[in-house]
């Protein structure tokens, strides 16, 4: 779990898209997660990707028989270009409006201009489905989390997403900004405070979607259904913020 594979090319990172939970779908692709929530008055999605991965993205939105069209709302983690050079152009193709953390919305204008901008404590509703944020910073200074519930079976299951994750920009050299590192500890601390049923990750392996997925076509078993890989993913991150920190320290 949480580890990376290699991708040669954007049709290797092709996943079938397919149902998580409830209304909550996987729509592509391994490079860097997108989602799509049906909120039974339009569609959000959750990250669009490389642009050269788009094309995979509208590909699911329609083999799930749902059109670009129908997407209101795209809700962007944050400013990094793997999650949002798509966001333009599916805009463009949709009318969707992009919602982006205030604090990100500077640096994403490389790759859109932003409708919207959300800090703490905003929410987002469209139909039967409420978005929370909450602002993460330490990856990027805008990052933004998000949670809201979805309903299976008779059951209603808090989903969940870390905005940004990566500890690439904790190195030194590659900080988004001063004070990243304090930051992203203290929104691990922040996050750890939420009670999540369903994690959903921004990149695939984040929540070893892949194996959660066959799992899930093959015996219907839903391992997205875990209330403990959510601290279990915060507590791994930590562990690779020290772990960045000390091979600094070791290389003095």
């Amino acid at each position: 779990m949480f580890a990376r594979r290699g991708i040669a090319h954007p049709s290797e990172g092709r996943i079938e898209p397919f149902k998580i939970i409830g209304n909550v779908y996987f729509i592509g692709a391994y490079h860097a997660s997108s989602h799509l929530i049906d909120t039974g008055d339009g569609l959000i999605v959750i990250d669009t990707g490389y642009e050269n991965t788009l094309y995979l993205v509208i590909d699911a939105i329609y083999r799930l028989g749902y059109r670009p069209e129908d997407v209101k709302y795209i809700i962007n983690t944050h400013w990094h270009w793997d999650h949002t050079e798509g966001s333009r152009a599916l805009a463009s193709l949709s009318g969707a409006k992009n919602v982006i953390g205030k604090k990100d919305a500077e640096k994403a204008k490389q790759y859109f201009d932003a409708d919207i901008t959300v800090e703490d404590g905003d929410t987002l509703t469209l139909g039967n489905t409420t978005i929370h944020f909450m602002e993460t910073p330490g990856h990027t200074k805008g990052t933004i989390s998000l949670f809201f519930d979805t309903k299976d079976a008779g059951k209603t299951y808090r989903v969940g997403m870390f905005g940004g994750a990566g500890a690439n920009t904790l190195a030194k050299g590659s900080f988004d900004y001063e004070g990243c590192r304090e930051d992203y500890r203290a929104s691990l601390n922040r996050l750890r405070g939420e009670k999540v049923d369903v994690f959903i990750g921004n990149h695939s392996w984040n929540n070893d979607t892949e194996a959660k997925a066959k799992a899930l076509k093959e015996t219907g078993e839903n391992r997205f259904i875990d209330e403990k890989l959510w601290c279990e993913f915060l507590n791994y991150c930590e562990k690779r913020l020290d772990e960045v920190i000390m091979s600094e320290l070791n290389q003095k």
